[in-house]
């Protein structure tokens, strides 16, 4: 691949995504948004689904603006509703507590004769996806689809301890034991071990040993801080990484965004705000930068952050098992470089 000029790019900065990058997340957060949307339908609203396959879940990322596992989440959970037939909400009523959400809920759905459990076939849930896509991508794009008719059966907005209902179960499901010692909650849904316990480590600390020898390393993640620290720990990642900027920075800006000047915006991927930062925090001037990533959200960023820096949109398939079909979708969102393994980030220290 080439840059400007016709030379192969030198990288002064490396910046990684976390979940499908540096971190295998196929057995929690792919794990817990199949268990949310279960655990939603069967305890909240009496409805049974068939399993959801890490195969949709795929798909559902690479209509864009998903980069957020909760709306991805409530996202489908819309769409679900949506091939069950389930009738029209009324407007989401105000709860304050999750207790009170889930009698609410079960009470409608009482006189609802469910025929078959919902079970969304390939075909339509990729023209539904395209669809989605055409409209902007996100749940936002799901809601344009779907109409607002079925919004007030998913809780997904607000504090978890009230009325986010999608997040709450979420968290349970990821955090496990950590949930009551983060949140300061008793756990309603779950009371297991945390899925974030099945990750592993996507590259090996040799490798990223070799990488910081050359250049200096950042992460830009759309995980929470509290959920990258943990597997910065348990991982021994923490000295690799000059910067890490994550989630509740990007909500930082669109709070200091919305008081100054009245605006709500996003900065979370594929928003560049947080590959911007990372840069910024690296305090290299003008550095060449590459950005590692595993969706489309990733790549699209990367190339939005051209209009201030130099950067390479770097696609990385290593936690992907059908890797024809994963770089054929990452190359046409504009991926400059493939890599495949974690081992051919080693080439990056020839260039």
């Amino acid at each position: 691949m080439e840059w400007g000029d016709g030379s192969l790019m030198a990288m002064d900065l490396l910046i990684f995504d976390m979940d499908g990058v540096l971190i295998d997340v196929s057995q929690s957060y792919r794990k817990t948004i199949q268990q949310t949307i279960h655990t939603y339908l069967k305890e909240c609203l009496g409805l049974k689904a068939d399993w959801i396959s890490s195969e949709a879940i795929s798909l559902f990322k690479s209509a864009g603006g998903f980069n957020n596992d909760w709306d991805l989440t409530a996202g489908f959970l819309l769409y679900l509703l949506s091939i069950a037939k389930v009738p029209p909400s009324p407007p989401q009523k105000a709860f304050s507590s999750p207790e009170t959400i889930v009698r609410y809920l079960r009470q409608s759905f009482v006189h609802f004769r469910q025929k078959k459990p919902i079970s969304p076939h390939k075909n339509h849930l990729s023209s539904f996806l395209s669809r989605v896509k055409a409209s902007g991508g996100g749940l936002k794009g799901v809601r344009t689809v779907l109409g607002k008719k079925l919004d007030g059966w998913v809780f997904q907005s607000g504090d978890l301890n009230q009325q986010n209902l999608v997040k709450r179960i979420f968290q349970e499901f990821y955090l496990g034991k950590e949930f009551p010692s983060y949140y300061h909650l008793r756990p309603f849904f779950y009371r297991g071990q945390g899925l974030y316990l099945r990750e592993r480590l996507l590259i090996d600390r040799k490798i990223l040993s070799a990488l910081r020898k050359k250049m200096t390393l950042g992460i830009a993640s759309g995980r929470p801080r509290f959920e990258a620290q943990l597997a910065l720990n348990r991982f021994r990642l923490s000295s690799y990484f000059d910067s890490v900027v994550t989630l509740d920075e990007c909500e930082q800006e669109e709070k200091r965004i919305l008081k100054t000047t009245g605006k709500r915006v996003k900065r979370t991927k594929p928003h560049p705000y947080a590959l911007l930062r990372v840069i910024h925090e690296s305090g290299l001037p003008n550095p060449e930068v590459g950005y590692i990533g595993d969706v489309v959200d990733d790549i699209v960023a990367a190339r939005a952050a051209r209009k201030e820096a130099k950067i390479w949109a770097i696609a990385f398939l290593g936690s992907y098992s059908h890797r024809e079909e994963a770089r054929e979708m990452l190359c046409q969102a504009g991926a400059d470089l493939v890599f495949e393994t974690s081992t051919d980030l080693l080439s990056l220290l020839r260039k």
